[in-house]
This record gives C-alpha cells, sequence and structure tokens, in this order.
C-alpha cells in the first residue's frame, strides 16, 4: 500500500483516513492532500476529528471552517461508552464541557498524566479506529501532520509501522515533502504576521486558528510547561475549574487512584497553580519554552 506518489507525497492511496488535530499543521497537511486530488479526496480516503470535549472554542471553529470553506466531510467523533465506543457528532452538538474526556474518568477511576497518557488512546485513538471498523476497514492508513522539523516523532511512528501491531500503518506526507513549521506552515497560514491575536496584515487564507503557540488545542492539557498553564490561567480565570473539579473529586471518591492517578501532574495540582496565579506577580512574556501543542498529533505520535 503506497502512501503516495514518489513525486507528490501529497497524493494519498486509500483506504486511509487523514487524522486531523484541529491545529495548523494538519490543517495544512489537509490543504496540500485537497490541492494534490484536485480539491476532492477520493470516496476511500476520509478526515476525521477527534473532539474531547476540552478542545478550545477557536479550534472547534477552525475545524468547522477548514471543512465549509473546502467543501470537505470531517467526521467528527466522540468517546463513548458503549458497544460502538462513538458517537459522530458536528460543530454545534459537539461536547464542550468536557463531557467524553468526564466519562472516560469516571469510568477508569483515576486520572491521565504524562506517562499514562490514556486519554490520548481512549479519546482519539481509539474513536478514530472504532469509527474505521464501523464502515468495514480492516486496515489502512493512518495520514498524520508530523512535519520535516519533528523527526524523533517522525522515527517512532516508521518504528510503530515496523511492530506491526496497528490494524494501520502511519502516512506522513508533510516529513517526506520536508514540510516545516517556520518555512511552510506559519507562512501558510499567518502570512507576514506576527502574532495571530493582533493581525497588523491580512491572513493568508482569510481566516487562521487564532491561538498563540502555547495556547494549544487542548485548553490545559497537562502536557503544556507550568509557565504555560499558568499564564493560560491567568489570561482565562475560569478555565482550571474543569481541572480542579477533577482532581478533586478523583482525590475524595477513589479508592484505585494511587498518588499519580489523582493529579494530572504529579508534582503539582491544577489547584496549587491557581493559588501560585492569584499570589505571585505576572511577569510578562515569560513562557518557559516555546510548545507546538496539537492534541492529536503531539500526543497521539507518542502514544
Amino acid at each position: 500500500m503506497s502512501s503516495g506518489s514518489m513525486s507528490n507525497p501529497y497524493l494519498i492511496t486509500g483506504p486511509a483516513l487523514i487524522s486531523f488535530s484541529g491545529g495548523r499543521t494538519s490543517g495544512y497537511m489537509l490543504h496540500e492532500i485537497l490541492r494534490a486530488h484536485g480539491g476532492t479526496l477520493p470516496c476511500d480516503v476520509i478526515v476525521a476529528f477527534a473532539n474531547t470535549g476540552k478542545e478550545r472554542e477557536e479550534t472547534l471553529r477552525f475545524v468547522h471552517e477548514c471543512g465549509s470553506r473546502w467543501n470537505v466531510h470531517i467526521h467528527w467523533l466522540e468517546y463513548r461508552d458503549d458497544e460502538a465506543g462513538f458517537e459522530e457528532v458536528g460543530f454545534n452538538s459537539a461536547s464542550r464541557d468536557g463531557e467524553p474526556f468526564k466519562a472516560l474518568i469516571d469510568k477508569k477511576g483515576y486520572l491521565p498524566n504524562a506517562v499514562t497518557r490514556f486519554c490520548t488512546s481512549e479519546l482519539k485513538v481509539r474513536p478514530m479506529k472504532k469509527f474505521c471498523l464501523s464502515i468495514g476497514w480492516l486496515h489502512w492508513q493512518n495520514v498524520i501532520g508530523l512535519r520535516y522539523d519533528e523527526g524523533l516523532r517522525v522515527m517512532r511512528q516508521l518504528a510503530n509501522n515496523d511492530a506491526g501491531k496497528d490494524r494501520w500503518k502511519s502516512a506522513m506526507p508533510m516529513s517526506k515533502a520536508k514540510a516545516t513549521k517556520r518555512g511552510h506552515v506559519l507562512p501558510f497560514w499567518l502570512g507576514e504576521n506576527v502574532d495571530p491575536i493582533n493581525l497588523t496584515h491580512p491572513l493568508p487564507q482569510g481566516f487562521d486558528l487564532g491561538l498563540r503557540d502555547y495556547e494549544g488545542n487542548c485548553d490545559l492539557c497537562m502536557l503544556k510547561s507550568r509557565g504555560a498553564l499558568k499564564r493560560l490561567m491567568r489570561d482565562n480565570p475560569q478555565m482550571s475549574e474543569w481541572w480542579q473539579a477533577r482532581e478533586a473529586s478523583i482525590s475524595m471518591k477513589s479508592a484505585r487512584a494511587t498518588k499519580a492517578g489523582r493529579r494530572f501532574v504529579t508534582e503539582y495540582s491544577y489547584a496549587d497553580l491557581e493559588r501560585e496565579v492569584a499570589t505571585q506577580p505576572f511577569m510578562p512574556g515569560l513562557i518557559d519554552e516555546e510548545y507546538d501543542v496539537e492534541c492529536g498529533l503531539h500526543c497521539g505520535a507518542d502514544a
């Protein structure tokens, strides 16, 4: 099964699932795949977005806009604890208060963390797998937006392909095309703009995700740095309430949760971060790392 032609890696041979994380990188990849196919995907090449319920509203709008502007059907999937394992929703009916994520945590009785990242496997990978099986596919390509400048993640996916443990093989057309974040993705979306929030020039595509790198897609993902989480909490005062509620609930109710399983981050709780934000002075511009968080790419590539 070929992942594309030698001349154009964005020509995808089905059956193939294009995994759309909802970020700029996977949006760029989808655009290039559509362009390679003359604007219309083959009937056995489909696009899916898995919503955890904790994606930013900007992400949901971006996914919807990519589909409507480019005339491509994007299947919106959400985890369900039933025989099907997923439900197909849409922009209007998509969960926005972490309902699928909460249901999974309640079922598990403990919280995911950077080591035990079951939120990725259960909320994103498995619903997409169940969806593919539901339409009769037994084996397929999983097309993911790993770029040329993400060499380690690309190597991990190639190793997973060689291991042959899954029903799918991962195709990474952006890596083959040597597409990078700064050389291709950011110019495609932002053009001459430096800040996606405070625009000074027209957007090349007429729309954009509208988030800075550290904001990511999943609002307070535990994989974000401490500095990024605190900045987000400071900028969005109610954003941590859902995360704090999950930590408090598990600590009170679950006998199965170890110390690590009662927190999203072992070293600190989200309540700890909230207290730090409330008591410490704000240091403008201090985010302790540049982070390109596309939940489903960053997570899925390492899952």
